[in-house]
């Protein structure tokens, strides 16, 4: 490369200028467009910086057609709410790669920027709380540890009974729920992070289940102790595959421990994730 730069504007024996010689600005934009398809989207960025060629390249709508999930007209419409016609594959893509709420910002999806998967979080707001219009046993609180800025936090109660649903299109795919929970309070206090872990109590008698069970017939349960109290954990309930993208799929899923025998307390509950099941890695779970 260095000897390619280092040769133009040179000179022959002659005096007379020598044929420059080609360079990377030299390569049509359709061929460079072409190259790009089989990089990550990242990595398109990174060259797009290069020069006006690879620039331009980089904007090729069917470079970024091939990165956006196969139902993306779909996304466009219900989460950017506006005409996929109307813009840019690479702008669909980047807009989607941000946090998008729906459903009255109860709701969070967007695309992981480097593999174009997607996920979503739905919000305690969306779920279905037994007592959770009494303040004797729940109540919302504000944290900075939720992507909402709200959970709903237990003080005590004898039935626990939390159930949700979701429907949507989602891209082909095997994804894997989770309810991101934990045990006690956290605050902050001279700018640490301390948690309360007084009112917590009762999870340890009897273990919770969790449920999940799809449109297309795919059930799964699990039971588990809740553990780890200070810290967030994200319980798994299960896995599920669609295979259809253009059909909606309707997901219902719970969180119940109904045994009456003794007291719970001191929960907070954040969030429902649905996300790929290849990055269930990057969760601490149970």
């Amino acid at each position: 490369m260095g000897a390619v730069f280092s040769g133009l504007g040179a000179e022959s024996n002659d005096g007379g200028s020598l044929p420059s010689k080609p360079s990377l600005g030299d390569l049509p934009e359709n061929c460079i467009s072409s190259i790009l398809m089989y990089l990550d989207p990242p990595e398109i960025c990174k060259l797009a910086r290069l020069n006006r060629a690879f620039r331009g390249a980089s904007w090729a709508d069917f470079v970024w057609e091939s990165k956006l999930p196969s139902n993306y007209k779909f996304l466009v419409r219900k989460i950017l709410h506006e005409s996929p016609e109307n813009l840019a594959k690479k702008e669909i893509y980047a807009r989607l790669c941000r946090p998008n709420r729906f459903d009255n910002d109860t709701k969070e999806f967007w695309l992981h920027k480097r593999s174009g998967k997607v996920s979503i979080s739905v919000s305690s707001k969306a779920l279905r709380i037994t007592g959770i219009d009494d303040r004797r046993y729940w109540n919302y609180i504000p944290t900075e540890e939720s992507r909402f800025q709200t959970v709903a936090y237990l003080h005590q109660i004898w039935w626990v009974e939390i159930l949700g649903e979701l429907e949507l299109e989602f891209p082909p795919g095997t994804y894997s729920l989770f309810f991101r929970l934990q045990l006690g309070k956290a605050s902050k206090r001279f700018g640490r992070r301390v948690c309360n872990l007084d009112q917590v109590h009762g999870w340890d008698i009897k273990p919770v289940r969790f449920q999940l069970s799809v449109s297309n017939g795919q059930p799964a349960i699990s039971e588990c102790y809740l553990c780890d109290p200070g810290n967030w954990v994200h319980y798994h309930v299960g896995d599920f595959v669609i295979e259809n993208h253009s059909i909606p799929t309707k997901i219902k899923f719970s969180m119940i421990q109904i045994d009456c025998t003794h007291i719970k307390g001191g929960l907070c509950v954040d969030s429902v994730l649905i996300c790929p099941s290849e990055f269930r890695g990057r969760y601490k779970k149970v």
